[in-house]
């Protein structure tokens, strides 16, 4: 029938139609796709093009074990003026890279807690051998401040690996990826996120950022809060001068409220990859970091595992302190407690109070904190018989003494262990607060006794303690800015 004939020619051109839009449908998805993966693509190439690396050939050659959990991140602002730095800082570009600042992020093994511990630039710490430019290495040195690592080898870029080492020797932990940011890294990130909020205790002139200038100059910075970014947020986290007693000590409280008010900032805007890679653009262009953390889908791969750490969970500290004249030393047992509990991944909340009853010291008929376990034992000072003096005590709470003997000087007691000792060391450990643990190649457990020594029976457990509480990034931006 010719109505029929027709109908069926509609339907046919009909289906035709729709086919046709369906295809065009599909090209212009696939063509989006393709355009979307592209941009992607070049996005991810150019990060990789800005990322660059420091080799791993520079990190020491007797590191600590890892931990029970988690993962260790040291992060360095370095005040380099290479690359364009120095329109920021001023100086001279072929200087001498120091570090400006430092600190230890330890993301818990829950992916739910983080602290950072920040260094005191002038603390006096040990630096261990480190590699130079000419591909040999220094000779470990003692009593020097903590800044003076990232400058050995004197190059403009400064020497990473080497403040790596030192950070490694102090606290017994592994350092998984280290991170050195530059003047132009950190003013861009802060540009990139529309500006972090800061608060100011009081106003403050051109004079208390250069405090060489001989008058005070015009406010730079209102009293109160404010949001800062570029030259201005690199203006803040660097003011010393006019605040507090103008220490670094006071400068490192503002810096940690600063990362906090850009962490929440970060969060605010979401952990997404659309927020983290523009973030990641501005950054890498002035970022130097291990090769671990070498390509852009490792970065932001780290950057996205944050993503559930609550604010008031990521805690900043600064370790354990105390003035030394005009240096920082730090304070032993507080600081050697605070490396032991992130060591074992226990978080500021599990960790128990000096009042809590949860945790009772052992009995007397208890376990001993030292049975099993051998030790030879070293009189590294000149006085006669203080091997003999620590061997008794260390039997006492059922040590087995393999040997006493004479050692070259040493200015402060060390214990060294061998391959599968680490935990007799810390029991042993909590018998000299203030020790190093330090590995060794030979295997065995061995005390080197020094002029800190002093004979008497101690405890054979460490009394309870607490990590630091600190600041969070979830507290008030105007409390406790300053120290002194």
């Amino acid at each position: 029938m010719p109505g029929s004939h027709k109908a069926t020619a509609r339907g046919r051109g009909g289906r035709r139609r729709r086919r046709s839009r369906a295809r065009t449908v599909a090209v212009v998805a696939l063509s989006f796709l393709v355009l979307l993966t592209a941009g992607v693509s070049w996005l991810y190439l150019q990060l990789n093009g800005n990322i660059e690396t420091f080799g791993s050939d520079g990190l020491s050659r007797d590191r600590p074990d890892g931990g029970a959990g988690g993962q260790n991140v040291l992060v360095i602002g370095s005040d380099a003026r290479t690359g364009g730095n120095r329109a920021l800082g001023g100086g001279a570009e072929d200087d001498v890279g120091r570090s400006d600042t430092a600190f230890l992020l330890h993301v818990y093994g829950d992916a739910r807690h983080a602290v950072a511990v920040s260094f005191p630039r002038d603390t006096l710490v040990d630096i261990p051998p480190c590699k130079l430019p000419d591909g040999s290495w220094t000779k470990p040195r003692t009593g020097t401040m903590f800044n003076a690592a990232f400058s050995v080898g004197q190059t403009a870029k400064g020497n990473p690996a080497c403040t790596q080492n030192t950070v490694e020797k102090l606290t017994g932990l592994r350092v998984d990826h280290t991170v050195v940011v530059d003047f132009k890294g950190f003013a861009a990130m802060t540009t990139a996120v529309g500006g972090v909020p800061v608060c100011v205790p009081k106003d403050l002139h051109q004079g208390d950022l250069n405090p060489n200038r001989g008058s005070p100059g015009k406010r730079i910075f209102r009293r109160g809060e404010q949001t800062v970014e570029g030259q201005r947020a690199l203006d803040y986290v660097r003011l010393r001068h006019g605040l507090g007693d103008g220490s670094d000590i006071g400068r490192i409280k503002r810096q940690q409220a600063f990362v906090g008010s850009l962490v929440k900032k970060i969060k605010e805007r979401g952990l997404s990859p659309t927020t983290l890679l523009p973030l990641a653009d501005a950054a890498t262009k002035s970022l130097t970091v291990d090769e671990g953390l070498g390509t852009p889908k490792k970065m932001v791969d780290f950057a996205m595992s944050l993503k559930n750490v609550d604010l008031a969970d990521t805690r900043f500290v600064t370790l354990p302190w105390r003035y030394q004249g005009n240096r920082v030393a730090i304070v032993r047992p507080e600081a050697d407690a605070l490396w032991a509990d992130l060591r074992a991944d226990r978080t500021p909340d599990s960790v128990p109070s000096p009042s809590s009853s949860s945790s009772p010291a052992p009995s007397p008929s208890g376990p001993r904190p030292g049975k099993g376990i051998g030790v030879a034992v070293r009189n590294g000072t000149p006085t006669p018989g203080l091997a003999a003096t620590a061997a008794r005590e260390l039997r006492d709470h059922d040590f087995t003494v393999t040997s006493t003997g004479n050692a070259d000087a040493s200015g402060r007691t060390r214990i060294a262990y061998g391959p599968g000792e680490r935990r007799h060391a810390e029991a042993l450990a909590s018998h000299f607060p203030g020790a190093p643990v330090e590995r060794a190649a030979r295997p065995g457990l061995t005390v080197t006794l020094g002029a800190d020594y002093a004979p008497g029976s101690p405890s054979p457990s460490p009394s309870p303690r607490k990590t630091p509480k600190g600041r969070s990034a979830a507290d008030d931006l105007c409390a406790d800015l300053s120290y002194g």
